[in-house]
């Protein structure tokens, strides 16, 4: 919890309370369900709920700001994302059951009302959302080709619609495939920390 006070010092009472409350939870739900690797429960603020505020660093939501969460797992990056802009509307799908139950029991355990959830493939949904985010489920060009006709062209906030891909490595020759326009953040420039030093943030828009 102190790396995520490190970067957000601004955090009310009850955010703190809820980020909190997220390590016994998933503790609790991955000996039941996997959805964290072993290896990583254990780094949960660090890789997992500080990387999915890490796209609060590139834009602060408006209030009716919508937001998609594609490949959400067990909530990354939605539920952070949430607990972080109460007043932003996030809609979080998996294409797997076990992933949207934890997601699900999480989500009401902290009473986050700013979020809905649904076991749903990409290509299945018809909405229209501000950003669509995600961390790297698969590649770019076939993410975009899943999505992008689910982004609203009313833009409300400082960034332009698009989509945030949370992605590391090396990803320049999916982007050559791409006649999309993008921006590239590197999470270094924000976090100290080794892990975030190959790390990006993709905003296609």
């Amino acid at each position: 919890m102190e790396i995520v006070r490190k970067y957000f010092p601004q955090l009310t009472n009850r955010q703190k309370y809820l980020f909190i409350r997220l390590q016994p939870l998933y503790n609790e739900w991955n000996l039941k369900i996997n959805v964290i690797s072993r290896k990583d429960i254990s780094h949960l603020y660090e890789r997992h709920i500080l990387h999915s505020l890490t796209i609060a660093k590139i834009v602060r939501f408006k209030s009716d700001t919508h937001i998609l969460d594609v490949g959400t797992g067990g909530g990354f990056p939605g539920i952070p994302l949430a607990i972080i802009f109460p007043d932003t509307q996030f809609h979080l799908v998996d294409s797997t059951g076990k992933k949207i139950k934890v997601v699900q029991a999480i989500v009401e355990d902290l009473g986050l009302e700013n979020v809905t959830y649904e076991q749903a493939r990409a290509e299945q949904l018809t909405g229209k959302y501000d950003f669509i985010v995600s961390r790297a489920v698969v590649t770019l060009p076939v993410f975009y080709k899943w999505v992008s006709n689910l982004i609203s062209r009313t833009n409300l906030n400082e960034i332009h619609n698009g989509i945030l891909y949370l992605k590391g490595g090396d990803f320049i020759e999916e982007l050559k495939q791409m006649k999309t326009l993008y921006k590239i953040y590197s999470l270094s420039n924000y976090f100290d920390e080794e892990f975030f030093k190959t790390k990006k943030i993709i905003h296609l828009f």
